[in-house]
This record gives C-alpha cells, sequence and structure tokens, in this order.
C-alpha cells in the first residue's frame, strides 16, 4: 500500500461542514427573526437536534454535519440538512437562502439572539458585532497531529483567494450593488483577528500566541480567533473559513471537495519533505483584496512568477496540482463542478445578471429561494 493511501486511510481528512443560512418571509422578501422558534421545533427532530445552532442574529441559522469520512456522506447529510430545514421553515411561512449577504435588509433593524455568549460579544464589539450581518461557509478536514494541522494551514493560505473567489455570493448590501463580489469579507473585516493569519513556526508557537491573548484579556478561548483558516482550537481538524456562503448544493460540494483534495495534496508534499512554499500575509492579502473585487473575473498574483493571471486559469492550474489526492479521494466529479463554476459563473455572477435582468432586488431574494433548495 502506497504513503499517500495510508495517509488517507489513517482516519484523516474526513469533512465538517458548517453551512449559515438567512430565514426570510417570502411576502416582503425581508429577513425575519425565527431562529429561536426554529430551534425549539428542531428540538423534536432527531436529524436537527445537534445539528442546528443559532448564531448571533435571530435571522440567521447555522447548520453542521456530522463528522464525515467522504464528500459522498457530507453530500447526503448537506442535501438532508437543507431539505428539512427549509420544510421547518416553510412550515412557519418562511424560507431559508444560501448567500454571503441579504441584498438589501438593514442589520439595525435585526433582533439580536439572547444567550451570555452574543450579549459578551455585542458588549465588547459594540455595532462591529450588530452589523456583522453575513453568512458563510466552514469546511473542516480532519488533520490528527497539531503539528501537522499547523503546517497545512500555513501552506494552504497560499490558495484562499483562489477558494474564494469561486464562493462569492454577496454583490449587494443595505439595498445597493456594491461592485465588490464578496462583500461579506470586507464587512467582517470589521472583526478583530479575521482575514489571512500570519506563518506560525509551529503548533506550539500558535499555541503560545493564544494563551498570551488569553492572560492578557483580549479573548477567554481561542475560537474568538476567526481568521480564514485556522488550526482548530477544539477539534483535531484544519478549518477553512474564508468561504461566502455558497447558493447551490453542487457549489459546496464542489468547494468541500476542491479543500479537502487540496489538503490531501499539500500533506503528500509535506510527507515527502516537499512542503509547499509559504509566503507573506501582506501578499496574500492582496490576492484576497483581488477575489473580493473581481471574484472569478479577475486576475490573482503568481508570487513565484512574479506577474498577474486570470483566476480561472489559475483555477485550472490548481485543479491539477491537486489531482492526485483527487484521485485517492475519488472527487473529480466533485471537482469537475469547479469546472462549472468558472464556465457559468458563481452566485454573485448569477445574481447580479438577476439585478441587471430585473432591476429589482426582491428577485434576486426569489431566485436564491429558488437555488437554495436545489437538489435539498
Amino acid at each position: 500500500m502506497s504513503e499517500s493511501v495510508r495517509g488517507v486511510l489513517d482516519g484523516q481528512f474526513t469533512l465538517g461542514v458548517e453551512e449559515e443560512f438567512q430565514i426570510v418571509d417570502p411576502e416582503n422578501r425581508e429577513l425575519r427573526a425565527y431562529v429561536s422558534q426554529l430551534l425549539e421545533e428542531g428540538k423534536h427532530n432527531a436529524l436537527l437536534r445537534e445539528r442546528v445552532r443559532p448564531e448571533m442574529h435571530q435571522s440567521v441559522v447555522e447548520t453542521g454535519t456530522g463528522i464525515c469520512r467522504d464528500v459522498k456522506q457530507a453530500r447526503d447529510e448537506i442535501c438532508e440538512l437543507r431539505g428539512t430545514l427549509g420544510a421547518m421553515a416553510k412550515k412557519g411561512g418562511l424560507r431559508i437562502v444560501a448567500a454571503g449577504t441579504h441584498p438589501f435588509s438593514d442589520w439595525k433593524k435585526q433582533e439580536i439572539t439572547e444567550g451570555d455568549r452574543y450579549k459578551g460579544l455585542t458588549d465588547e464589539l459594540q455595532d462591529v458585532a450588530r452589523a456583522n450581518l453575513i453568512w458563510g461557509l466552514h469546511v473542516h478536514v480532519g488533520i490528527k497531529d497539531r503539528e501537522v494541522a499547523m503546517a497545512l494551514a500555513n501552506q494552504v493560505r497560499y490558495f484562499l483567494p483562489h477558494i474564494l473567489a469561486l464562493s462569492t455570493s454577496s454583490p449587494f448590501w443595505l439595498g445597493r450593488e456594491t461592485g465588490l463580489m464578496s462583500t461579506r469579507s470586507e464587512i467582517f473585516k470589521r472583526f478583530p483577528r479575521t482575514g489571512i493569519p500570519s506563518h506560525f513556526e509551529s503548533y506550539t508557537a500558535f499555541q503560545e500566541y493564544v494563551d498570551l491573548l488569553i492572560k492578557t484579556g483580549c479573548i477567554d478561548n481561542a475560537k474568538k480567533i476567526w481568521w480564514d483558516v485556522r488550526a482548530h482550537p477544539f477539534f483535531d481538524t484544519v478549518e477553512v473559513r474564508v468561504c461566502d456562503m455558497t447558493t447551490r448544493i453542487d457549489d459546496t460540494l464542489a468547494i468541500t471537495a476542491l479543500i479537502q483534495a487540496l489538503m490531501g495534496k499539500l500533506y503528500l508534499l509535506y510527507r515527502r519533505n516537499l512542503a509547499f512554499r509559504t509566503y507573506s500575509r501582506a501578499l496574500i492579502e492582496e490576492n484576497k483584496w483581488r477575489a473580493v473585487r473581481w471574484g472569478i473575473d479577475g486576475k490573482l498574483i503568481d508570487f513565484g512568477k512574479r506577474e498577474e493571471v486570470p483566476v480561472r486559469d489559475l483555477v485550472v492550474e490548481l485543479l491539477e496540482f491537486v489531482g492526485e489526492a483527487a484521485d485517492i479521494f475519488g472527487t473529480h466529479d466533485e471537482l469537475d463542478r469547479v469546472r462549472t463554476i468558472l464556465a457559468e459563473g458563481t452566485s454573485a455572477d448569477r445574481q447580479l445578471a438577476v439585478f441587471r435582468s430585473t432591476g429589482s432586488l426582491a428577485a434576486i431574494v426569489d431566485y436564491n429561494i429558488e437555488q437554495t433548495q436545489i437538489g435539498a
């Protein structure tokens, strides 16, 4: 058995997928404070009881899969969760929407979820927290060894702008076309300890950083570090948090498969003492801004060539780069969906097309409602 297959079969590269949804009134298309009712009803549903969580705003609900052995299991769970949650919301006369921002609802009119956690955040961050009316997709990849997890988190940083560009779904905010494909990313930047993390020489160095922040009263636990990627402080995973919430299930699974294959490829290189080169946070942030602004229609900097390259070309190169790992995981079908995103556009592209053909923000909400449930 080859070293690559052994690495995969050693219980690593499992998946956990967290999706955040808008709760929307289909009549006026506004966000609706309803998560408490959903959670109460969810107590009586075996599937949702452990898989649905509140967020800071009452108009936001999060689902999380269990630990999935592969992308196929993740697909099954995501489809079931979306379908069940959508049916429960519909029973209350509402709908769920998967997108990084709502096109026109005002954060100032949203109710904050009760609880010590959210009270603590709003007390500390004030309107920065209250205005954080955004939705994201988080993908966990299981890595047992903490030092390996830290090494892979360092290396995957380079590819985060590529992944963000594929997930963009937030081109509107407060009734305006913002000119950005990922408005969500810029809103979240207001939080402390967000964005591309710095390089850490070891997991021990990262833990020393966390311990200092706790000792000096900056945070009370490491979950208040909200970087675009992190070696998770409590789970044996690397968590990629850079993505906008993807509207279509197939896009969620395509990006999940890409993240898994990328982590697998970086692990293989690590095992062969061929670690991918690491770049500075400042350089990677330049590429992230380009992904925020233009999505897949933009160009990123190829730091090796020291020149601009179209995102589409770089993503095709990325798919080739992860091919060995995709063979092991059996995820070429899901990765083919990445090529479809490049050809047909992201959710942000599709929302803009709806707006330009109708001139209606309400039509965007209607479109997102329909797209969110495809395949659920």
